[in-house]
């Protein structure tokens, strides 16, 4: 079974190669984000520090498809709803896998009375919309164009790594002074 994902996930990934791109969301910048949520789960970092990059790669993608939608005259907002609808269930999708070893314990980790992969989720989700927007201000003040090269990745990444040192900091400081997180 693994070696069949295994190969599936290759097949994925060279088919993406050959998809027209999307203007919406920059692939680099989807890429580095799939990349470091990755990369946190197999280190084993908190999951709400999993969780900001989770969210941001869901809104990444869900703008991604949207533009793609725009771009081949998909108009019907049915599909875009639709669209939000299966990337957050993908994304809700790892509360229910059936294992031995859940990817996620929501019985387990709680941050201030809520689930700490779905408060990331949350955090993240908001801070990549909110960077694109403030990325979208920036180049329409400066006649269109961006600051510097790459800006359009760079904002998002930084926003969400900003972010993700600020939790960090919260789960390492704040029970030091005696205050719950859960």
């Amino acid at each position: 079974m693994r070696n069949l994902s295994k190969y599936f996930l290759a097949f994925l990934c060279a088919w993406m190669l050959f998809i027209p791109l999307a203007q919406a969301v920059c692939p680099v910048c989807t890429i580095a984000i799939g990349a470091g949520l990755e990369s946190m789960r197999v280190l084993g970092v908190k999951d709400v520090l999993t969780g900001i990059w989770a969210g941001g790669l869901t809104v990444s993608l869900i703008g991604w498809t949207a533009n793609y939608m725009r771009k081949h005259n998909i108009k019907n907002p049915i599909w875009y709803i639709l669209n939000i609808i299966v990337y957050v269930s993908l994304l809700a999708g790892v509360y229910f896998v059936p294992t031995d070893k859940p990817i996620v314990k929501w019985w387990e980790n709680c941050m201030w009375h809520m689930d700490q992969f779905l408060l990331g989720v949350l955090v993240g989700s908001v801070t990549f919309i909110l960077m694109e927007l403030w990325y979208m201000h920036i180049k329409k003040n400066n006649g269109g164009h961006a600051l510097f090269p790459f800006q359009k990745v760079v904002m998002p990444f930084l926003g969400l790594l900003l972010m993700t040192g600020v939790f960090w900091a919260i789960i390492k400081l704040l029970p030091q002074y005696g205050i719950v997180l859960c």
